[in-house]
């Protein structure tokens, strides 16, 4: 029988190290239902029946972390509420590279997540920054908008980079403060981007 949603659930939380045995210790936690179901939405989107599935089966693992919890079923009406205060994504969203978080440079071999703060600082005596050059590319190639992180609390804007783009990449790497990352953007190793933009409030 269906249940009505509760405030906070008693949620254990344990470390999944994958290849490995965890030895961390497990930590009980009252955590705030709304905080549960949002690391749900990455994976679930906003389905009422699977959401209300994870709800009734009692675990959940998001990143490097299982959740588990005792399980109860859901009142439909209630969770359709509660999803229904969350973010929906939205495709008429312009690219804001002001409120952009961070940007997750994507290739063979390479996926490296980088703070918009690290490639916007400049080098001695450099008029631009790396962040600078990234922003003139993805406005000469166009963004994709790729939905909503719940995780991130932040739109996605997807840029598949041409070869003229990664060439101006090359040319502009050693403008990051990065030896490793100078090295990959070099290497040719950058073929995508993807920005993680904040919502105006």
């Amino acid at each position: 029988m269906a249940s009505r949603l509760p405030e906070t659930v008693r949620v254990k939380l344990s470390s999944e190290d994958a290849g490995s045995v965890s030895i961390s210790p497990v930590v009980l936690r009252d955590m705030p239902l709304r905080e549960l179901v949002e690391l749900m939405l990455d994976f679930c989107g906003k389905d009422v029946q699977r959401i209300g599935e994870l709800l009734s089966r009692g675990a959940l693992v998001s990143g490097a972390t299982r959740y588990r919890w005792e399980g109860w079923e859901a009142d439909p009406e209630g969770l359709e509420a509660l999803l229904a205060t969350f973010p929906d994504p939205d495709p008429r969203l312009p690219f804001a590279p002001e409120r952009c978080e961070h940007v997750l440079l994507a290739g063979p071999g390479l996926r490296a997540d980088v703070p918009r703060s690290a490639l916007a600082k400049k080098r001695l005596l450099s008029r631009r920054s790396f962040w600078d050059v990234l922003v003139d590319v993805a406005g000469e190639a166009g963004l994709q908008y790729a939905g909503y992180c719940y995780r991130e609390h932040a739109d996605r804007f997807r840029l598949e980079i041409s070869p003229a783009g990664l060439a101006r990449l090359q040319d502009s790497a050693g403008l990051t403060r990065y030896s490793a990352l100078e090295a990959e953007i070099r290497k040719g190793s950058v073929r995508e981007a993807e920005f993680f933009v904040r919502r105006e409030a």
